[in-house]
């Protein structure tokens, strides 16, 4: 049995996949989406503070 002279799997070069603007729009969209969800999250505590805060009505 004969063995190729190449290395068998990856051949270790790196090829780039995406440009590096794509990868800042990724990267970018995902800080703004996590920042909104933060701020959705913060609103909601506080409002239930709010409405825990607020009297019964008799």
């Amino acid at each position: 049995m004969i063995r190729s002279s190449r290395a068998a799997g990856f051949d270790g070069h790196a090829a780039p996949v995406a440009s590096s603007r794509l990868t800042n729009a990724v990267a970018a969209s995902l800080a703004i989406g996590s920042f909104s969800l933060c701020l959705i999250v913060a609103l909601t505590v506080l409002s239930i503070k709010v409405s825990m805060a607020m009297p019964f009505p008799a």
